[in-house]
Order: C-alpha cells, then structure tokens, then sequence
C-alpha cells in the first residue's frame, strides 16, 4: 500500500469517527453549469449572469471553461444554485442546469484539496520513474 493510500485511510478512519459529531456539517462541492437555450451560438453574456450571482454569494468558487464549481455547507450552495439559475429564468430563458454534487460530512476546503492531492500523486509517480 503507497504512503498515499495509508495516509488516506487514516484520514478516512478519522473522519468515520468525527462524522457523528460533525454530522451537521454537509460541505458540499458542486460543479454547476447554467445556460440558457434558444439564445444563439454564444452564451458568454448569460453565463455571466449566473455566474456574478455565485461570485456575489461569498462562497468559495471557481470559472473553468465548462463549469463553475462551488463549495460550502449543502444549504447555502443549493440557495446560490437556485438564485444563480433564476437569473435566467426570470428573464424568462429557457434555461438547462446540470449539477454534479460532491457532499462530505466532516470535510472543508476541497477545492483546493482535490487538486492538492492529485498532485502530489503525481509528483510522486514522476519521481518512481
């Protein structure tokens, strides 16, 4: 087992015992996507509704070119994906979603994790070669 994995384990184990006490911390990360339909080829302009809506939340997020990606407790981003998709819907856009939600009870930060943690995978796997 790679120092990876057990250092994994550990944490999971941790975390199994610190869930009950944490239960009602639901961080959530969610990858939201938002636009409109009918409205032409280039969707930018709309997009950038929703997205100032999420951006003026407060929570934690990120723009990539496909998704936005949000993180905080399950309640508060599930508001700011409501209020960001009403955006273009009380404009009255035909308007599609796609949502992918992450929720892990106990955790925070996992934006930066995740991405933290695939790295050092990777760094180690360049150094093995």
């Amino acid at each position: 087992m790679s120092e990876i994995n057990k250092d994994n384990e550990d944490k999971n184990a941790n975390t199994c015992e610190n869930s009950c006490a944490n239960a009602h911390k639901t961080n959530t990360v969610a990858a939201l996507c938002i636009s409109p339909s009918g409205v032409g080829d280039e969707l930018s302009e709309y997009v950038a509704d929703a997205v100032k809506v999420i951006r003026d939340s407060g929570l934690k997020n990120e723009t990539n070119a496909m998704f936005t990606n949000i993180e905080g407790e399950f309640d508060d981003v599930m508001h700011v994906v409501r209020d960001a998709t009403m955006t273009l819907v009380n404009k009255g856009y035909r308007t599609g979603v796609i949502l992918k939600l992450d929720i892990r009870p106990g955790f925070s930060n996992q934006l930066d994790a995740k991405a933290a943690l695939v790295d050092k995978i990777l760094d180690e796997r360049n150094k093995e070669e």
